[in-house]
């Protein structure tokens, strides 16, 4: 009995996690193009990865890591830094621009899920539902955003390390075979735990007081981090 209980919460879990993932990677992959976009680059534009179709930006080994560790990451956006003015700041500009927007997503979240918690009825089935939407909502965009933010290929801070310091590519290029592989085995060893759990915690709090601020919560509106 209590295994089927188990199992059921994680169905539940799983139900409520798929459609925030698809949104965070979108986000996440959209903004990358758009940004390289904007800097003159139609590649993203041509390769059709400017759409707010989740399932163009799929990467099936990271969107399954999200799901189960809360931390992966998408297909990469194909640039042609050939189009930018300043090569290094374009990519930069664009790297950072996949995780920027999954903090933007992650406090759009939280602020509905405060208003929700302070003006919606406590007992709707409906607010109910969207409040843990908003919940995962934020969670799996903080998780996305922070992972991505480590300086190990394909993610976006192996970009940004590579132009801060060009030396590194050489290192990377020696391990662009086994990249998605190291980051699997990284992931389901805890390897990663502490320290990517530390940092998402540090934003979770940090855009909930902000939150709890801006709508002036009282306490009966608790939320603590899911990630400590």
């Amino acid at each position: 009995m209590l295994h089927s209980s188990y199992y059921l919460q994680q169905l539940r879990d799983i139900l409520y996690i798929a459609p925030v993932v698809l949104i965070a990677i979108m986000g996440h992959e959209f903004a990358h193009g758009w940004v390289s976009d904007r800097l003159g680059d139609p590649t993203p534009r041509m390769d059709g990865r400017l759409t707010l179709n989740p399932l163009k930006h799929l990467d099936p080994f990271g969107t399954l890591c999200l799901i189960i560790f809360r931390m992966g990451w998408a297909k990469p956006v194909r640039i042609n830094t050939r189009y930018y003015k300043n090569r290094k700041v374009g990519i930069i500009m664009v790297s950072l621009a996949g995780p920027f927007m999954n903090f933007i997503l992650a406090f759009v979240s939280l602020l509905f899920y405060g208003l929700l918690g302070k003006y919606g009825s406590a007992d709707s089935v409906s607010v109910s539902v969207f409040i843990r939407l908003l919940y995962y909502s934020a969670v799996m965009n903080i998780g996305l955003g922070v992972f991505n933010l480590i300086p190990i290929p394909p993610l976006d801070g192996s970009n940004v390390l590579a132009e801060l310091w060009p030396g590194v590519s050489v290192f990377y290029q020696r391990i662009r075979p086994y990249r998605t592989w190291i980051l699997v085995i990284l992931l389901a060893s805890g390897a990663l735990s502490r320290p990517l759990g530390t940092a998402n915690a540090h934003i979770f709090n940090t855009l909930w007081g902000f939150v709890k601020l801006l709508l002036n919560l009282t306490p009966h509106i608790p939320q603590t981090s899911p990630f400590i």
